[in-house]
């Protein structure tokens, strides 16, 4: 450098003055720029954006996830004939026995994808934290009840190697054996439910029970009360095995313990969401559920039901058009004027009823309430103190429990009649009528285990999974089969619902094998603790 100096100098001293100024202006720009880069990676940090993720609100969004699917209207409901619609397409399913894959994703989506993904992270994230010990347990007990739904729904399905895609690779789980699912489920619940520790960490951000011990413990003890009694008809012993640690434990005992999300306008319900939009006139009371609780005069029918008298087309059901005697439609809610639609027919048949009793049109049948029990801001109840007492009852009459079935019995029928309270003060069912019902109807020990079931089916309304689930148990209620001549199954009922077709796409060497072990994919193959039932199980 010093030689090339020289020579620049000697011949023109001008490049060398051009060199000294570039190097003179660099050192000059360094300067600000090393004084720029001190905090440089703090001023690009946001402040507001979250670094951690307290795991409590990822155990609330398996938790909002986990709200009954409106999917149910098309299979469950319709199953268990207690709502159903007379229009196919892309609305049959249970409603015609027949087969439509497009609606059982929706209950894959949402418990495999979302519920049991959640859940697995809340698990990981929180297992080896002593600070977080019941946000892991209450995890377990959520993850373990999301489980009970995919597998009662499907059959066998992915379960111990289920949502650890990201988190272990396993993008292709294999397809586990209902029972397996079930005996890992019923140890899950009775760790759960004996770790939790009113010592430890309160999580009040939890959204069931603003991490109230107690209730999360007596919801773990009712689900495994549940999970006991599924095996009924396959396995008696073990049945009653769990069902006696269950009550040891400690289950429900008022509807203050019940499982419930309280929807609102931003976090809404997705049944309420359907009946209230494209759909709102397209579901009807089933006449089975409707004949039933008038039959007996029920007085949930008038918390339940809704007939606009005269509607001769969708737009008539209105409750602003009903109060307008000029528009010819009236809107009742009295439990005399309600009538179901009949199983078997669709929206062409259905005319020939309509003409021969003298309705306007087939709009004029009775619907669930879309501005109280199916609201967009309604309840969803998962677990309750009536479906908890109800099993107390058969458990009690089968001789796995201490207690009168009789007492068991009243007391799951008062405590729904209760509930519905919950849904608003229009629903709330009085004291004398609930006492006069109880009195009317003592459980007759005769016939003791089709009026539990019966009132089992009743405690499950707008819960058809469970509903649906009990009904393929012990049979009851005791339905007439839906004569509805285009149906998809050999059978009378519909035992399970068939794999989402992306399934055999992502996954398919497992989906084959499960299908292998467990019996063709479609509508008439029985569960694992169904397999020795038909449309007319015994319950014993």
């Amino acid at each position: 450098m010093k030689n090339l100096g020289k020579k620049l100098s000697n011949k023109n001293p001008e490049p060398m003055k051009r060199i000294f100024l570039y190097v003179c202006l660099c050192c000059s720009l360094l300067v600000p720029m090393t004084s720029c880069d001190e905090g440089f990676d703090e001023m690009n940090i946001n402040p507001v954006q979250p670094t951690a993720l307290d795991p409590v609100y990822l155990m609330n969004r398996a938790a909002l996830f986990s709200t009954i699917s409106s999917t149910t209207l098309n299979y469950e409901s319709a199953i268990v004939q207690q709502i159903v619609s007379p229009n196919g397409g892309v609305l049959a399913g249970g409603n015609f026995n027949q087969l439509n894959r497009a609606f059982s994703i929706g209950t894959w989506n949402k418990y495999y994808r979302d519920v049991l993904k959640h859940t697995t992270d809340v698990k990981r994230f929180t297992r080896d934290n002593p600070d977080r010990n019941n946000l892991y347990q209450m995890a377990r007990i959520l993850h373990s009840m999301a489980a009970m739904i995919l597998t009662d729904t499907f059959g066998d399905v992915p379960y111990f190697e289920a949502s650890l895609g990201y988190l272990e690779g396993k993008i292709d789980p294999v397809y586990d054996r209902q029972e397996d699912i079930y005996l890992d489920i019923l140890n899950e619940l009775q760790q759960a439910t004996a770790a939790l520790s009113t010592a430890a960490r309160a999580e009040n951000g939890d959204i069931f029970y603003g991490g109230n011990v107690d209730k999360w413990k007596k919801l773990g003890y009712s689900l495994m009360l549940r999970a006991g009694m599924r095996h009924s008809k396959v396995n008696p012993t073990r049945a009653r095995e769990w069902v006696e640690r269950a009550v040891a434990g400690g289950v429900m005992t008022s509807n203050e313990d019940n499982m419930a999300i309280h929807h609102d306008f931003n976090y809404t319900n997705e049944i309420g969401n359907t009946l209230n939009a494209t759909e709102a006139n397209n579901y009807y009371l089933a006449a089975p559920f409707e004949e039933f609780l008038k039959s007996n005069n029920d007085p949930r029918l008038g918390s339940i039901a809704v007939r606009f008298i005269g509607a001769g087309s969708g737009p008539d059901q209105n409750n602003a058009l009903a109060g307008n005697p000029a528009a010819g439609v009236t809107l009742s809610r009295n439990p005399s004027d309600q009538m179901g639609f009949p199983m078997g027919f669709d929206n062409q048949t259905i005319g020939a009823v309509v003409t021969q009793r003298g309705l306007r049109s087939f709009y004029e049948f009775s619907q669930v309430d879309r501005t109280r029990m199916t609201a967009r801001d309604a309840p969803i109840f998962h677990v309750t103190f009536a479906q908890t007492s109800l099993l107390l009852a058969e458990a009690a009459l089968r001789g796995w429990t201490t207690g009168n079935a009789a007492n068991l019995y009243a007391q799951g029928i008062r405590a729904h009649m209760e509930q519905m309270e919950e849904y608003g003060p229009t629903t709330a069912i009085s004291e004398n009528a609930i006492t006069t019902y109880i009195n009317a109807n003592p459980l007759d020990m005769g016939n003791a285990l089709e009026e539990i079931g019966e009132q089992y089916w009743v405690a499950s309304f707008l819960n058809a999974y469970e509903g649906f689930a009990n009904f393929r148990r012990t049979g009851y209620p005791a339905l007439t089969p839906n004569p509805y001549p285009g149906k998809d199954i050999s059978g009378d009922f519909i035992r399970r619902l068939s794999y989402p077709d992306a399934e055999f796409s992502v996954n398919n060497a497992n989906i084959q094998a499960a299908v292998q072990r467990q019996g063709p994919d479609n509508l008439d193959t029985p569960v694992w603790w169904d397999a020795v039932g038909s449309s007319t199980a015994s319950a014993n």
